[in-house]
């Protein structure tokens, strides 16, 4: 009888790592739709920090993220930050679908909501806090906008001619971008923001 190797751990390293290279060359390829919509989301923040007292509506969202997360620990709070940014990429990403609007107005939104933040932080602390919110989006903000990049890539199979062909493709594609990519940013920025946030106040 042959010994089946399929299942070794050094066969799923293998199978894992072309899997990662793909999804990132993959990426690399969507690499203009990432830009485009980075440079929306930096431009919304610029808007949100400088036009802050249009945006005070945003009030009432911090407040809801406040009391959510006020009575969690470490553990709890690595789950709360991970769970939510898994969530708001999977949809921006599926949802990319009807012509990328999602995605789109994601950016939009939460690049304003972060120059609010910035705006009444620096109102408080001074523009030098500023830099110590920084090290809370090294691995968050790139997955996200690696998720509204692709999705809104995804929207634009609809104006392709096999469209159902294209929709399959890059639904694949980006699903697997997403669970080895994404999903690894994902998890380490939990960890990072909720250790900043609770052991570094």
């Amino acid at each position: 009888m042959k010994n089946d190797y399929r299942n070794t751990p050094d066969n799923w390293k293998q199978e894992f790592a072309e899997l990662f290279r793909r999804s990132l060359s993959y990426i690399n390829e969507q690499r203009r739709y990432i830009y485009a919509v980075a440079l929306v989301f930096v431009a919304s923040t610029i808007v949100g920090f400088v036009f802050a007292d249009y945006f005070s509506f945003f009030d009432d969202i911090l407040k809801e993220i406040v009391d959510r997360t006020g009575d969690l620990d470490y553990l709890e709070m690595i789950w709360f930050i991970f769970s939510n940014n898994i969530t708001s990429s999977l949809f921006a990403l599926l949802l990319g679908l009807f012509f990328g609007v999602f995605p789109f107005f994601s950016a939009l939104f939460n690049g304003s909501l972060l120059g609010y933040v910035y705006s009444k932080t620096a109102i408080v602390g001074g523009y030098g806090v500023i830099w110590r919110l920084l090290p809370h989006g090294i691995f968050e903000l790139p997955a996200i906008l690696i998720s509204f990049g692709l999705g809104i890539h995804f929207g634009m199979a609809l104006f392709g001619r096999h469209k159902r062909a294209e929709i399959v493709y890059r639904w694949k594609r980006s699903m697997q971008a997403f669970l080895t990519v994404v999903f690894i940013l994902l998890a380490i920025a939990a960890v990072v923001e909720s250790t900043l946030i609770t052991f570094a106040g």
